[in-house]
């Protein structure tokens, strides 16, 4: 079984960083595999996203679960959105580019990586592919809010995954994002969902299982196409 593993690097500007990481049984010097960096939601790394690298690993995937709160979780909104708010893009943007750097040349990867994260972990999926070369985004609802000029580092596909309910990451922003890919002439697919925001998080409050299983589906077959 690919347990996730806590593990700590130093990124380039000196800072520790830890993520769990979990490796498919199936990986080795003869058969390497691509490899995914995951993005927790805003209450921090809780199980479900430990949980997740479980899932990708068990998919053929070296998975690594990000910790974007270095240690920090949870179950208080109003502690969550400080947590958020306290977040400093420039040190967060050290510790994708390294986890990713450090995934890409793992000795079991293909040099393939992808990125999926949810809800604030949307936000950075999106924001380590502009940082980074990375091969597949999925954004499950999360911040997408670019510029064309933004969006012009875009070294692969994205797909989204949005609630038509959702009261944070709506369809304006959404279009907009659309639009903006079309300049930036980036390949973005979209899907919307009858649900609200959240409704992947599984361990959460708003979980939809018909959508959840749709869009992880979806990802699946995105990631596929995109990793093999």
């Amino acid at each position: 079984m690919a347990t996730p593993t806590l593990t700590t690097i130093t990124s380039k500007g000196g800072q520790s960083g830890s993520a769990y990481v979990a490796i498919p049984d199936s990986a080795s010097s003869d058969a390497l595999v691509p490899g995914m960096l995951l993005f927790h939601a805003f209450r921090g790394l809780t199980p479900e996203f430990i949980d997740f690298a479980e899932t990708y690993a068990q998919r053929g995937y070296i998975a690594a679960t990000v910790d974007l709160y270095n240690g920090e979780t949870t179950e208080d909104l109003g502690v969550a959105s400080q947590l958020m708010g306290a977040m400093d893009e420039a040190t967060c943007t050290d510790l994708v580019v390294s986890w990713a750097d450090s995934l890409r040349t793992h000795d079991l990867c293909t040099g393939k990586i992808g990125t999926v994260g949810w809800c604030l972990g949307g936000t950075w999926s999106l924001n380590t592919s502009v940082v980074t070369p990375i091969d597949a985004t999925v954004v499950y609802y999360g911040d997408v809010a670019k510029t064309a000029d933004e969006l012009a580092p875009l070294n692969g596909p994205v797909l989204g995954h949005f609630g038509t309910t959702d009261e944070y990451f709506g369809k304006d922003m959404v279009d907009a994002f659309e639009r903006e890919m079309a300049k930036a002439e980036k390949p973005f697919t979209n899907h919307w969902y009858e649900a609200g925001h959240a409704f992947a998080n599984t361990g959460g409050p708003y979980f939809h299982e018909e959508s959840a299983t749709l869009a992880d589906d979806r990802t699946w077959d995105f990631l596929k196409h995109h990793l093999s």
